[in-house]
């Protein structure tokens, strides 16, 4: 009786092992998703051949560009293909800046009322190009000024582009203290970029939300820890979360995530990116 009953506690710890194992996966995998996208995706948007027009424009000068990769270790694979044959655009941790300055371009040159009658024209700024998001691109042909609002790449229905009003004036990035409505870094100019992409090619509201929350979190992915582990100190997460909340002023702005950083005690390292190329 006792040698049967052997095998029986045998299995029964090995259940309980392997029960454990995959709880304390399950737990592991939780909290890793606590940050939308560490490994990558894909945005709801075809590049198509924007990456040549933006050359053949000189919008981008392919030479500079690439000149400032090599010095990095040079572009990703996905990047370069973006340039040769178009296609999705894939966003990874090692590739983010590199599609940070691809929308960058985008945003800036791509004629929009936005750009033209919107707070980058306020005239007590001294006019649009005294800017970090135009100042700052160094990487077209000629100045960056010349391609502002220029170039027709893509055009917006009446719809569309209240669409993008309307989700840009509630997006907000934690380097600054404006939403994308205001485009004054290259954060702002690249998301502006992404909701004209994303309008034009159908995408609903919801999904830009939660588009813009993955490419902001990549961006800054210091920030959204940390907002990640106040959500979860009150209770709450960061994926059940409401997109739109979360990129509202009380989270993602500057002065939004300074008052969470007032209340939560967060890891040190907490940050966010470069406003330059």
């Amino acid at each position: 009786m006792n040698k049967k009953l052997i095998p029986i506690s045998i299995l029964i710890s090995i259940s309980l092992i392997a029960i454990s194992f995959f709880y304390r996966n399950g737990l592991e995998e939780k909290e890793a998703e606590a940050v939308p996208s560490p490994g990558g995706f894909v945005l709801p948007v075809k590049w198509g051949d924007l990456g040549d027009r933006l050359v053949g424009t000189g919008v981008i000068d392919v030479e500079k560009f690439q000149a400032l990769y090599s010095n990095r270790g040079g572009m990703s694979e996905e990047t370069s293909d973006l340039f040769a044959k178009g296609g999705n655009l894939v966003m990874t941790p090692e590739n983010s800046g590199e599609v940070l300055n691809l929308l960058w371009a985008f945003g800036l040159a791509n004629k929009n009322p936005i750009l033209e009658n919107g707070p980058m024209t306020d005239l007590r700024y001294g006019g649009p190009g005294n800017f970090a998001s135009t100042g700052g691109w160094t990487l077209s042909r000629g100045d960056a000024m010349e391609h502002y609002s220029r170039h027709e790449f893509v055009v917006l229905t009446e719809e569309q582009q209240g669409l993008v009003e309307r989700v840009s004036k509630n997006i907000y990035r934690p380097c600054c203290g404006n939403s994308t409505y205001f485009p004054d870094c290259n954060h702002g100019m690249a998301m502006l970029g992404l909701l004209e992409l994303m309008a034009v090619q159908g995408t609903g509201e919801e999904e830009m939300y939660r588009a813009a929350l993955q490419v902001n979190s990549s961006w800054f992915p210091d920030t959204y820890r940390v907002i990640a582990g106040y959500l979860e100190s009150k209770g709450q997460s960061l994926e059940a979360a409401d997109p739109k909340e979360i990129l509202g002023p009380n989270f993602s702005s500057y002065s939004g995530f300074n008052r969470i950083l007032a209340e939560f005690n967060p890891p040190e390292g907490a940050g966010g990116g470069s406003c330059g190329v």
